[in-house]
């Protein structure tokens, strides 16, 4: 069995491939990073999940790093979503708990940086560090983002340059993915880009697409010691 990471209550994985500046230039890489909430790592076949069955995201860490002994020092929604974008610890950026938010301006993320380098950027799904102004997502060419924690089937979404949330027919991880997608083919061949996808699920409350609800219908999956856990002392969930 594969070892273990240490952490923690998301999963994120990334590619790249290279763009060249020039015909003279360095090659600069292309950044494609995938996040999916609350994604234990015990449910990925690729760290030894028996019962999950993950062959993409398995391919990805086959071709590219796995980090097995990385820790998440507030693993909660929130800050760790702030602390990956800005690379600071909590008490840096400001959010500390889910009741936080994260004003990109004070605490600038990498996103404009690698605007000013001359790449193209986006994210598209999950976001959870506020709306409006600061607390938008600053640094992206577009976005669209779910509100709060988002909904499973025809969620709404907050786009860049609209007013009014867009409600989107159908299922958040398919549309997601679909508006990732889209973007990717449209940008400039010719540019670098960094390209973020927050993925909702499996995030509770579990509602999986009608295609996948009998997935695993006819496997028996143990209940974990914690399934009764009651929470004492504990901060609330995510």
């Amino acid at each position: 069995m594969a070892q273990q990471p240490a952490s923690s209550s998301r999963s994120a994985s990334t590619s790249g491939s290279a763009s060249s500046t020039g015909d003279t230039g360095p090659q600069r890489p292309n950044i494609v990073f995938i996040m999916s909430d609350d994604h234990a790592a015990h449910a990925i076949s690729a760290y030894g999940s028996r019962v999950n069955h993950t062959p993409n995201i398995d391919r990805i860490a086959a071709a590219g790093m796995r980090l097995d002994t990385c820790l998440c020092t507030n693993s909660i929604c929130t800050p760790s979503r702030a602390s990956i974008l800005t690379g600071t610890y909590s008490h840096v950026n400001g959010a500390l708990t889910l009741n936080e938010t994260l004003d990109s301006v004070a605490q600038p993320t990498f996103a404009p940086l690698l605007q000013e380098a001359g790449y193209q950027t986006a994210v598209y799904g999950k976001w959870h560090l506020g709306h409006g102004g600061p607390h938008d997502p600053v640094g992206f060419d577009h976005w669209a983002v779910v509100p709060g924690q988002g909904l499973y089937h025809n969620p709404k979404f907050w786009v860049k340059g609209k007013s009014e949330q867009q409600t989107v027919t159908g299922y958040v991880t398919d549309i997601i993915t679909d508006m990732s997608l889209d973007w990717l083919r449209a940008r400039d061949k010719d540019r670098p880009f960094c390209l973020l996808v927050h993925h909702k699920a499996p995030h509770r409350p579990w509602e999986p697409d009608a295609k996948h609800a009998t997935l695993y219908d006819d496997i028996d999956i143990p209940e974990p010691p914690t399934f009764d856990d009651h929470y004492s002392n504990r901060a609330r969930a995510a």
